[in-house]
């Protein structure tokens, strides 16, 4: 825990003294909280909003909500290194970052309340570009207090409990959607969980303060340069930002069309109900190797063999679907890419804080590598639909995701500056 008495400077130290359980289950609880206020309403609720606006429209339901979860991510993309950068430039008495993790989940919550009251497509897109842009606020900020406070060789572990919460986060916004008892309730529910989740963290630890002396002069030009981080100046943030969108790539082919490929090629009897063992599966295996592969690679003190091996594995289970084209086949690969993408999402969110340039723009660089989490979701929509149309169908595109997951694994080698 960081004392109110903390030297302002050690904003920008590298931390060095290993962060409590109590620190981390609060952070974890904060970043899950924020998951559940983004994926309550795209599970459910935007979809049943949109069923019951899409009629007299001239739209279907289907290209509303398309049309209104893209220009959320449209905001997403830009709003994460943003409020990444403005936290850096903090120099609030309360630290950093824990200003905006507050400012973010109350205007995600005041936002998805706002969202409860749309009367139709333009209020619903407002609505939910305002929770896009203020959780990304919470969450730009919530990632870079692992960098900030935790020790290089406790990043795979803190790491790996909260791609645990988010995981939770994802099942509890969907199942408080769900229970609440209609959209408006869905909406509250998702609000009030989202703000009270991230007290704990906030009320109970302190945030490194950043010094005046410290803060950068302030221009627009360079505020705005410094969004771009050259590959050829930092050449293992450049392979690092690639791997990740290599394989969050993959990840997003694979997910894309699972309900089709279950109807149209397996043809399974109950397609819905296939895409939900499947996540269970795969979400189970997941849980089991996200804390234990952060832990693990901490414990060996290297990074790059548990992502390239993770990859390789996920590369394999990709494959089988395009090979092993059958309901066991799929279960299977459901299975694998659990474990293989539970062990790289720890460590590789480690890997990514090992290769941060400077302390002063932490914030900002990793909103910048969380594009690599969001770009794919837009890039794959393209990249599938000529595949699967024109060039070979379903074993066309799981064999080019396997391809892209490899080449993923495979660049790791490339970073030097991380074992």
């Amino acid at each position: 825990m960081t004392t109110a008495d903390s030297v302002p400077a050690a904003a920008l130290a590298e931390p060095v003294e290993r962060v409590g359980g109590g620190w981390t289950s609060a952070l974890s609880l904060a970043n899950g909280a924020i998951w559940v206020g983004w994926y309550g309403p795209l599970q459910i609720l935007l979809a049943s909003q949109a069923g019951d606006f899409a009629p007299g429209s001239g739209m279907s339901k289907e290209t509303m909500l398309a049309w209104v979860t893209g220009v959320g991510a449209v905001v997403s993309l830009a709003a994460n290194p943003l409020f990444g950068a403005l936290s850096d430039r903090t120099t609030s008495r309360r630290g950093r970052r824990t200003p905006w993790i507050v400012a973010g989940a109350a205007g995600g919550a005041l936002s998805l309340l706002l969202l409860a009251g749309a009367g139709g497509l333009w209020t619903m897109a407002l609505g939910w570009c305002l929770v896009q842009l203020t959780l990304n606020a919470a969450f730009a900020a919530v990632t870079a207090a692992v960098p900030d406070q935790v020790p290089r060789l406790q990043r795979g572990s803190v790491g790996g409990w909260l791609g645990a919460a988010q995981i939770l986060g994802v099942v509890g916004g969907t199942g408080l959607a769900t229970v609440a008892g209609g959209v408006g309730a869905g909406y509250a529910a998702c609000a009030v969980f989202t703000l009270v989740g991230v007290l704990p963290y906030v009320v109970r630890y302190e945030d490194l303060r950043l010094a005046e002396a410290d803060r950068p002069a302030w221009s627009w030009r360079g505020f705005a340069a410094g969004f771009w981080l050259s590959p050829r100046r930092y050449p293992d943030l450049g392979w690092a930002w690639l791997t990740r969108f290599l394989m969050n790539l993959s990840n997003a082919l694979v997910l894309l069309y699972l309900l089709y490929y279950l109807r149209d090629r397996l043809h399974h009897a109950d397609p819905e109900q296939g895409v939900l063992i499947l996540t269970a599966v795969n979400g189970l295996t997941l849980l089991a190797t996200v804390v234990v592969g952060g832990v693990w690679s901490d414990r060996a003190g290297r990074r790059k063999p548990f992502v390239i091996w993770s990859g390789v594995l996920m590369a394999v289970a990709t494959a089988g679907l395009a090979t092993w084209q059958t309901w066991p086949g799929a279960i299977v690969a459901a299975a694998l890419l659990g474990v293989g993408f539970g062990v790289f999402t720890s460590v590789d969110f480690a890997l990514m804080t090992d290769v941060l340039p400077t302390a002063g723009d932490r914030g900002k660089d990793l909103g910048v590598i969380n594009v690599a989490n969001s770009l794919p979701q837009v890039a794959a929509p393209a990249l599938a639909a000529p595949i699967v149309t024109y060039l070979g169908g379903y074993r066309m595109l799981y064999l080019v995701a396997a391809v892209i997951g490899l080449a993923g694994a495979v660049l790791v080698g490339r970073i030097k500056g991380v074992d």
